[in-house]
């Protein structure tokens, strides 16, 4: 059988990525999603999101100096192109295997893991304080956080992007846009506008241009700044990261590597100016015809026959307890009216997509936002609504204080249903409902 993974076998490090020109990258890239496909159809575990990755991982390590360089990926589901690529990949074939690597980052792993994730939202935050931390220290590396469109809709991430902004620390920010939720068009006028306001003589100009401003009244220092973001901001959008104190770029096609690799490369080499995000626009599943066709884009799959794509799920010897769950609340929701059904992002992990289809105007998906979810059903429980709160043992622990101090406190009739309660299997340690029944047998009234 031929080798389909020749230039991908010369690779142990990001060290060695680094010595290949860029067409071979574009080789390496190509290599390195047919790894990882290959590898997933034997362990099962996350596939979308790292296929949709492979180039925007590939730039990364090509362009900056990891593990010198903090690379820290948001919740960790697309992070297996990055562990192949960092002296791993004699391993990917244990992913989620008892002894076996980890499905996210860990840091007791890899020095190429320096934060651990599972959780979604966390990477600015973590970000900014190695960034800090290197300031104090005299380092001079960078700090690098991706995070995708979905993860970005969680409030801590807006308090980290709050913050860094207002610091002016350097710090570099890669949203991944796989939901084409945000972007606007992509294309070869976007690279172009992209390079160029990333590059050194459009932000040495731009310094030049804000350090003669305050020299004048504050009020036109003020003027020229805006008016400077808004043209910016009406060439290639990102307006809201400019107001919080971020220079925006993009948005760049991250499937494209002759469009990513110049912009990363200006990246890196842009100093003291403070907090950078660069918007890359990305499909999840990208390059493996049967994720791109299926509904999820195979965002957690078993093991499967890669040809076809079908999957080894196995025949269910009991309804799962998800299921049951599912239909019985459909059974309360027949016979009472008020009651309703509030989900974080996981209405299919949770059953709630079953109850959506019957009570699509009372189910509510607030997205990756547990803590609003919480104190949303309490409002709702002070109005005479039944609301049922179904939430992953683990992600619970995110809304602890509204859960204490909105639902709690104030004797609230919200029920929460725990799903993945115990121990959960493959994801590990960052999943498990190790915690739910001591971290809520001790509040006030709950049952």
């Amino acid at each position: 059988m031929s080798n389909t993974t020749p230039l991908l076998d010369t690779i142990d490090s990001p060290a060695d990525l680094r010595k290949l020109s860029t067409d071979q990258v574009k080789q390496v890239a190509d290599e390195l999603r047919q790894e990882m496909i290959d590898a997933v159809s034997v362990t099962g575990g996350h596939l979308g999101a790292g296929l949709g990755v492979v180039e925007l991982t590939t730039a990364i390590h090509y362009t900056f100096n990891t593990p010198d360089d903090i690379l820290i990926w948001d919740v960790g589901h697309q992070c297996y192109p990055h562990k192949i690529l960092t002296e791993r990949r004699d391993r990917i074939r244990t992913l989620r295997q008892g002894g076996g690597l980890s499905g996210f980052t860990k840091r007791s792993e890899s020095p190429y893991d320096p934060f651990g994730a599972a959780h979604s939202s966390t990477s600015i935050s973590a970000a900014l304080g190695f960034a800090v931390a290197s300031e104090f220290q005299g380092k001079d590396n960078r700090a690098i956080a991706v995070i995708g469109d979905g993860a970005l809709s969680a409030g801590m991430a807006y308090e980290a992007l709050n913050n860094a902004g207002a610091r002016e620390t350097d710090l570099v920010v890669i949203l991944n846009d796989n939901e084409m939720s945000i972007a606007p068009p992509v294309g070869a006028m976007s690279a172009y506008l992209s390079r160029l306001v990333s590059s050194k003589p459009y932000r040495s100009i731009r310094h030049i241009g804000r350090e003669v401003a305050r020299k004048f009244p504050s009020s036109f220092e003020a003027m020229a700044k805006r008016a400077e973001g808004h043209m910016r901001g009406f060439m290639t959008g990102g307006t809201l990261f400019e107001e919080m104190g971020f220079y925006y770029v993009g948005p760049i096609d991250g499937h494209n590597l002759d469009h990513l690799l110049p912009v990363l490369k200006n990246v890196r080499e842009v100093r003291g100016h403070g907090p950078i995000l660069v918007h890359v626009v990305t499909t999840k599943g990208k390059g493996y015809a049967p994720a791109e066709a299926s509904a999820d884009r195979y965002h957690g799959v078993s093991k499967f026959d890669v040809g076809s794509g079908k999957q080894d799920k196995g025949s269910a010897k009991a309804p799962a307890y998800t299921k049951v769950f599912a239909n019985a609340l459909i059974d309360e929701a027949e016979r009472d009216d008020r009651v309703v059904a509030i989900t974080a992002a996981m209405p299919s992990g949770t059953g709630l997509n079953t109850f959506g289809d019957r009570f699509p105007e009372r189910t509510f998906d607030v997205g990756i936002a547990e803590q609003h979810g919480v104190t949303f059903a309490a409002g709702m429980a002070c109005e005479g609504m039944k609301p049922f709160c179904a939430i992953y043992s683990t992600f619970l622990q995110r809304a602890y204080d509204q859960v204490v101090h909105d639902v709690a406190i104030q004797n609230l009739p919200v029920r929460f249903i725990m799903d993945r309660a115990g121990a959960v299997g493959a994801d590990g340690a960052t999943h498990f409902g190790s915690f739910d029944l001591a971290y809520l047998g001790c509040l006030p009234n709950f049952v």
